[in-house]
């Protein structure tokens, strides 16, 4: 089947099987490998990208259900080619991602939470993430992160 998907600012017109998911679609044909395969089952979070900027599992949506949506990686975080997003750097100031399995899908589900409440409290940001797994028990670093992140936002009047 031929589709065409908006995936970080840009369409793709791509040819896959109608049973492709949006992850295999991601990673296999337009090579974006920042979505990373965990569980495939929607349980762990770690393929979690962005659609029409609320967080989802691509590994339970078919590629042909983000036709016509608009889709975020990892990838199209970044304001600029070899830079980070504010998300992104206080990760990595913080050490909210130890092997970095999880860490797009964590970064990606603070950026929506961000976007949605800039000020979250600890608890908030604590419910957020609950359904993104971190194997390497870094949750205290990534709400840290989040909480750098919301206080930088704040202060730079970035959205």
């Amino acid at each position: 089947m031929q589709l065409t998907l908006h995936v970080n600012g840009a369409d793709h017109a791509i040819d896959v099987d109608d049973r492709t998911s949006l992850l295999d679609a991601l990673r296999d044909t337009l090579g974006l490998k920042g979505t990373h395969a965990g569980c495939e089952h929607g349980v762990c979070g770690t393929c979690t990208v962005l659609l029409n900027g609320e967080p989802v599992r691509s590994c339970l949506m078919l590629a042909a259900q983000a036709e016509g949506e608009v889709v975020t990686t990892i990838e199209g975080v970044t304001p600029a080619p070899g830079e980070l997003s504010v998300v992104q750097d206080s990760f990595v100031e913080t050490h909210g991602m130890q092997c970095g399995y999880c860490t797009p899908g964590m970064v990606l589900t603070a950026h929506a939470l961000l976007r949605a409440n800039p000020a979250p409290s600890r608890a908030e940001i604590v419910e957020a993430i609950s359904g993104n797994l971190c194997r390497c028990t870094g949750y205290g670093q990534i709400v840290e992160a989040i909480e750098l992140a919301a206080q930088r936002l704040a202060r730079s009047n970035t959205p």
